[in-house]
């Protein structure tokens, strides 16, 4: 079977027509009609049948699909194995959220300055869906996404997923409002009828916060989104709502936090890569200055 076929039955599989297949691979739908009826003809099996004006996997191309994770990533791991002992060289592309370019990449970018400087990155600051959706179309190598412990992410089985770090985060105030020291739904409670703030291009907070909203017995009134925590912060002094900010975060003046315990909302980092990519030098060079020590 050909790999490169396999990979269009795959992005079928996830995104359900030929028409936004082709759209995200920069090829043609026919290209990807013709190379599915080539597969189709290798394995001996029809793998699509018509749903209405449309096409969809039958259940024979929908196990192909599941077996085609597993083979891409077989073919990936055997490419990286060729030369293990070469000198790690050549760009990583990086789709990563602001926190962990700033606590994360940014700190080994010297080390890789002056230990391998035939390694390059190329880092674009992108909130877990559209980096995820980047992965996905391998138009980069390495995503440094979030989830939170009240609101966890499936990874999709294409991917793998490292842990980095976590931490925890509080309920930022302003500085006048009544001070609360119980348990998170009684936090919660003092400000349920404030405005409340959320990201603007993530929903993992907004599910945190009506989650601790649910055990304190009101729905929160989400009207304002916004992605930069200093902007959220500028926004609670401007009395637009309370929002979820790190616990280490610098505060700035005017604005509280309110520890949140049983439950405690903490964040955690994932590096995450696409099955069998690790192996490649220059990624898994990245991957081992980025893991926790």
């Amino acid at each position: 079977m050909d790999v490169r076929r396999l990979e269009l039955l795959l992005a079928l599989s996830r995104l359900g027509s030929m028409h936004l297949v082709a759209e995200t691979l920069g090829v043609t739908t026919s290209t990807v009609s013709q190379q599915i009826a080539a597969l189709a003809k290798d394995v001996g099996t029809p793998l699509l049948e018509p749903d209405g004006r449309r096409v969809r996997l039958t259940p024979a191309g929908r196990r192909l699909a599941g077996h085609a994770v597993h083979i891409i990533a077989a073919h990936e791991a055997a490419r990286a194995d060729l030369d293990p002992t070469a000198e790690p060289t050549g760009t990583v592309r990086i789709a990563a959220f602001h926190t962990a370019i700033r606590d994360s990449l940014l700190p080994v970018v010297p080390q890789l300055a002056a230990g391998h400087p035939d390694v390059r990155l190329e880092i674009q600051e992108q909130e877990p869906p559209e980096a995820l959706a980047l992965l996905e179309r391998d138009q980069v190598d390495l995503v440094l996404t979030y989830d939170y412990n009240l609101a966890p992410a499936s990874v999709d089985p294409a991917f793998e997923a490292t842990p980095l770090w976590e931490t925890s985060w509080s309920l930022a105030v302003p500085s006048r409002s009544r001070r609360t020291t119980a348990k998170a739904a009684d936090v919660f409670a003092a400000s349920a009828e404030s405005d409340w703030i959320v990201n603007s291009r993530n929903t993992a907070d907004g599910q945190v916060i009506r989650t601790v909203a649910a055990l304190a017995g009101f729905e929160p009134r989400i009207s304002q989104r916004a992605d930069s925590l200093q902007l959220v912060q500028e926004m609670i002094i401007a009395g637009l709502g309370v929002a979820l900010l790190p616990a280490a975060y610098p505060k700035t003046t005017g604005v509280s936090l309110r520890r949140l315990r049983d439950p405690e909302p903490r964040m955690r980092a994932y590096a995450v890569t696409r099955r069998g990519r690790g192996g490649w030098a220059p990624l898994s060079l990245l991957l081992d200055l980025l893991a926790p020590r």
